[in-house]
């Protein structure tokens, strides 16, 4: 039968392992917790083709319990019921090691029907996950289980297994094949810290190559290998938020790499729904004019579509990461709307409401002052209710722009009120 390269040069051994040494090295937290032979409840969490899995069998076959597998994308209550008559029988004398696969899809209720057998020891949870657990898992399981980020691999220990994978599949041919100088370290860069992608492309090649495996057929096999983007998963949001972090922090490179995977990963909205947001948010009165500017750049995108709308985004961004910042206009809206929702509102003062809001034939007079007619077009009056009439919600940023308007309306105020 059939059996993916992936699985079959799955490691036997922690030693094997590529990556993960922050974790698996010789002092790493995990790699104690394996060799003590003390398991407890585990949750790993990283991107696929990490080594979840692997660590995960590894670890079953150090202990005496009896390994059980589910996938939470396939398995229901039923599958763990049918686990749980198991326990205390001679099927699984020493209790049962479970390894539950994405976690994140099983709902808060099956997540709890395992809380009883892991409390007590008789089911031993290895959980995983590619999504942020502390999001997704239920807290009474995230209460009694640690957790191990498993981070992608990096080129160079993706490299090794590549290798590894060429030798195995070499060896069983008559005649092995060639290897191109540059094939092993172009699949290792371009799996995007997934080694399961990089086995893949390992075995794609095999068998479709005649007797060299060319650089030329694995840069094409790897032209879009390296995008790692789910569009409900934190990879979606995590580049959202680096985008958005980076035009703040007025880094240029950044913000274009940013740009770039979501734009790679066909985003296109997203992109243009952080960068009109960051016009306001972190540019604001400090550079009036980008959010127009940027809104152009987006309705430029919007009309014509990718790739070429890489061109007015990439504009907009680096017009962003490059302007001048203020943040006066968020932390201004910010503070209006705490005092809104803490009910902070109060009566309008009669001075600004409407004039035909009286009945006819008992209209009072208003006393609003027209500011046109006076002097700076400004005149002292109480715009907020009396409850707030000392509130200061908006503070001039220390940028050029809005001091320049600081020195303006202090100069007009200051005459009046002198």
């Amino acid at each position: 039968m059939y059996k993916p390269l992936a699985d079959e040069i799955r490691p036997e051994s922690l030693d094997e392992v590529v990556g993960q040494q922050h974790i698996l090295g010789p002092r790493g937290l995990l790699r104690r917790i394996v060799e003590s032979g003390q398991i407890p409840n585990m949750i790993f969490y990283g991107p696929s083709g990490t080594g979840k899995t692997t660590v995960a069998r590894i670890i079953a076959r150090r202990t005496n319990r009896t390994l059980r597998k589910l996938n939470a994308t396939t398995a229901g209550i039923a599958d763990i019921k049918r686990i749980i008559d198991e326990l205390d029988t001679f099927l699984t004398p020493g209790g049962v090691l479970l390894y539950l696969d994405e976690i994140q899809y099983f709902n808060k209720k099956q997540q709890q029907s395992l809380l009883e057998f892991i409390e007590d020891g008789r089911i031993t949870l290895i959980a995983s996950t590619t999504e942020n657990p502390y999001f997704c898992v239920f807290n009474a399981i995230l209460s009694r289980s640690t957790v191990f980020e498993f981070k992608p691999i990096g080129p160079a220990d993706a490299e090794k297994a590549v290798e590894r994978a060429v030798t195995l599949l070499n060896a069983r041919r008559e005649a092995p094949l060639a290897v191109e100088e540059g094939v092993t370290q172009r699949i290792a860069a371009a799996c995007g810290g997934d080694v399961r992608k990089a086995m893949n492309a390992v075995e794609l090649l095999f068998s479709a190559s005649g007797d060299t495996i060319t650089l030329a057929d694995a840069q094409a096999v790897t032209q879009r290998s390296a995008m790692r983007y789910d569009r409900e998963g934190d990879e979606h949001f995590d580049s959202l938020s680096a985008l958005m972090k980076s035009l703040r922090g007025s880094d240029p490179d950044a913000a274009l790499h940013y740009l770039a995977r979501l734009l790679e990963a066909g985003d296109l909205i997203g992109a243009s729904r952080r960068i009109l947001c960051s016009a306001s948010e972190d540019i604001g009165l400090a550079y009036p004019q980008a959010v127009p500017i940027v809104k152009a750049c987006v309705d430029a995108a919007l009309q014509l579509g990718l790739p070429e709308a890489r061109l007015p985004l990439a504009e907009a961004v680096l017009l962003l990461a490059t302007a001048p910042k203020s943040n006066s206009v968020v932390m201004g809206i910010d503070r209006a709307a705490a005092d809104v929702r803490a009910g902070h509102v109060g009566p309008f003062p009669r001075e600004l409401q409407n004039v035909h809001a009286d009945g006819t034939g008992f209209e009072r007079e208003q006393g609003y002052l027209y500011p046109h007619d006076f002097p700076g077009h400004w005149v002292k009056q109480q715009y907020l209710p009396d409850d707030l009439k000392n509130a200061r919600y908006y503070e001039y940023g220390d940028n050029k722009t809005e001091q320049a308007a600081k020195r303006y309306w202090d100069a007009i105020k200051g005459q009046e009120e002198g």
